[in-house]
């Protein structure tokens, strides 16, 4: 008896890669991640699936995309037990004795749920090692970057006689000095900075999805920096198919962290469509979108929504990833179209974060940076 095609499909799955010659029946993208995602736990071979792999955070987010929620919870559990991931997440001293990295928070962060409760306050423990090495990296050269990048607009071009810098004003205008009458004649005042709110608006929109989880991870450690400086407002809104303001956690990268739920579908409209409802000064404002721009959503819609955000003024980066490895797969049909709007679109490292959002805050030109930083960028 002949099979239909997708019969032939849900037996290729159930059978697994020795049945690929029997059953001859094509596997779309989505069956092969599919696939993947049982092999890698019911099927594992060496080099895959394992406790220290950063394939487990992708493929967790695979589970969610692809198989129902109760199905989900079963597949994590068999990994858990199969793949011995279960000695390191369930043993405190197991886990305090680990190296924390991204791949291990973010592995820790998309299994929060199924940890018992004595291994809660370790796993805490584990992810804020790995908050504070993070930030004794990369905090100061954030900093120093936006600090630098802002400092020509704290200048006051116009002071009142109360707000003059006489030093800085006498050193500006030495050269107009009248030896006859002995006076400084200032062709230009220099004044102290007046006090503002914030200089610039930041807001970070970042994909949670599996494929994500390393960017969520380095993204909520560079809001929380970008949040500590006066000069800047930083929100910080991560998204799947709903979408979540965090920014009440930025106090806290900790919390902040474990705000987040790795996995599931995506909705970029959705997320755009909620940043445009918070952004109130477009012209001072820097919005990162940080996403493979794999919609699951309207994509359609998508594109119609960030027109929308540059036409008001707003700078629009979009990060495909921020890693360690300063690469992604991404929708490159979506990236292409993000960057016709204006919108530069690249991949980067934590390392290079920093001097990208000085260059954005100094309205420099980022397709010119990038590709100053070697970075490939997507063309229009």
């Amino acid at each position: 008896m002949s099979l239909t095609p997708e019969a032939e499909r849900r037996w290729r799955l159930i059978l697994g890669r020795e049945s690929a010659d029997a059953l001859a029946a094509p596997l779309d993208a989505d069956t092969l991640r599919i696939d993947e995602a049982l092999e890698a736990l019911y099927e594992p071979r060496p080099g895959g699936l394992s406790a220290s792999s950063p394939k487990i955070a992708r493929w967790l987010g695979d589970i969610r995309r692809f198989f129902p929620q109760s199905v989900v919870r079963v597949m994590q559990r068999d990994a858990v037990d199969r793949l011995q991931l279960q000695r390191m997440l369930l043993e405190p001293e197991l886990l305090i004795a680990a190296e924390p990295d991204v791949h291990l928070v973010a592995t820790i962060l998309a299994l929060k749920n199924l940890l018992p409760n004595r291994t809660r306050d370790t796993a805490r423990q584990v992810v804020q090692r790995l908050v504070d090495d993070l930030r004794r990296r990369l905090e100061e050269p954030l900093r120093q970057a936006v600090v630098g990048a802002l400092a020509r607009q704290v200048r006051n071009p116009r002071p009142r006689l109360r707000e003059i810098d006489w030093g800085r004003t006498i050193r500006a205008n030495l050269k107009t000095w009248q030896p006859a009458l002995k006076q400084l004649v200032p062709e230009r005042l220099v004044g102290y900075g007046r006090k503002r709110n914030a200089l610039r608006d930041v807001l970070l929109c970042v994909d949670q999805s599996g494929s994500m989880a390393v960017s969520v991870v380095y993204s909520s450690i560079f809001a929380a920096v970008l949040a500590s400086l006066p000069s800047l407002s930083t929100r910080f809104v991560v998204f799947d198919t709903a979408v979540v303001d965090l920014t009440a956690e930025l106090r806290n990268p900790v919390e902040l962290l474990f705000g987040t739920q790795l996995g599931g579908g995506t909705d970029i409209h959705k997320a755009l469509v909620y940043c445009e409802s918070q952004i109130t000064r477009p012209s001072d404002t820097v919005m990162v979108l940080i996403s493979d721009l794999c919609e699951g959503g309207d994509a359609a819609q998508m594109l119609k929504t960030a027109a929308r955000l540059t036409a008001k003024g707003v700078r629009l980066v979009v990060l495909l990833a921020l890693s360690d490895e300063g690469h992604a797969m991404f929708d490159e049909r979506h990236a292409g179209a993000f960057a016709a709007l204006g919108a530069p679109v690249f991949a980067c490292t934590p390392d290079q974060f920093a001097p990208l959002m000085a260059a954005a805050l100094r309205g420099r030109d980022l397709h010119l940076w990038a590709q100053q930083q070697g970075l490939k960028a997507a063309r229009g």
